[in-house]
């Protein structure tokens, strides 16, 4: 799966967001690229991550779910 993605990805330049989104202010970069690419979903165990699913309209979500809704058939 991720060569699939290496060979898919594009490289984003993110600005920072406008102020702290995350209870883990590292998390932040990864919401910032997601809308800076245009993304509508987010992948990832992250604990922190996952609560700020909604924001901006992003969901972010397990892989675990990730497979269960969109690569499962």
């Amino acid at each position: 799966m991720l060569a699939l993605v290496m060979v898919h990805a594009d490289v984003i330049q993110a600005n920072p967001l406008p102020r702290p989104i995350c209870t883990d202010s590292e998390d932040d970069k990864f919401l910032a690229c997601a809308i800076a690419g245009g993304a509508k979903i987010v992948v990832s165990g992250d604990k922190a991550l996952l609560r700020c699913s909604g924001y901006e309209s992003l969901l972010v979500i397990t892989p675990r779910r990730c497979v269960s809704e969109h690569l499962d058939e």
